[in-house]
């Protein structure tokens, strides 16, 4: 009699419904959330791609400290971080009124990037990372657009004082890219980051009761 291999454990370093939202598109379903609270402030002359991809790492191992010390061995720890960029200024995670302004005042009529940095601290404590940008045009928002945006309050928190897969949406011209990552995590690179290191994604995938099973 033999022993079952450990079932894998996948922590989600982020505390993002958006992100986990879009790993339950792909049908993963982590069996933890372990939100990585760092300082997330640039550094000077950091450039927009260094931070996401240093944030990212960052959370990665924080999070492979606070998450459940039981198995570390069967561990799969996913972090993620997006940056919004005008050229090379960093725009921040709006919280304020006056960021969200700023922000679309910075981004109207422009085309601006968004790099999205994923970073998998695996078994073994083997750290593997992917950083994928993408390029957004905005429209020119005119005084009611950006007013009624702000009143909304859906820049609330995200990068670059906005959410693509919100009201958004409208005022976006052209992507080239990734939308997912431009949402908060790259799924193509997540499942060949996971897959890569061994952990059996397609084996958490639903399965159809009707049809047979693949042997």
């Amino acid at each position: 009699m033999t022993d079952e291999p450990a079932r894998p454990w996948l922590v989600l370093a982020s505390a993002s419904p958006r992100r986990l939202a879009l790993l339950h598109q792909i049908g993963l379903e982590p069996d933890e959330v372990v939100p990585a609270e760092i300082d997330e402030v640039a550094r000077p002359r950091e450039l927009p791609r260094d931070l996401a991809r240093r944030l990212a790492r960052e959370k990665g191992e924080v999070a492979s400290h606070l998450a459940h010390p039981e198995g570390p061995e069967r561990r799969y720890v996913l972090a993620a971080d997006t940056v919004v960029a005008v050229g090379r200024r960093i725009l921040p995670k709006a919280e304020t009124l006056e960021q969200a302004s700023e922000c679309l005042r910075l981004l109207s009529g422009r085309n601006h990037r968004v790099f999205t940095a994923i970073c998998l601290v695996a078994p073994g404590h083997r750290v593997r990372e992917r950083l994928v940008e993408s390029r957004v045009a905005f429209k020119r928002l005119s005084a009611p657009e950006t007013q009624a945006y702000l009143a909304s309050g859906e820049w609330r928190g995200k990068a670059g004082g906005y959410a693509i897969q919100g009201l958004a949406s409208t005022f976006v011209r052209s992507i080239v890219g990734s939308y997912p990552s431009i949402v908060g995590l790259p799924l193509y690179e997540t499942v060949s980051l996971l897959g890569g290191e061994g952990y059996p994604v397609l084996s958490r995938w639903p399965r159809d009761p009707g049809q047979p099973e693949q042997r």
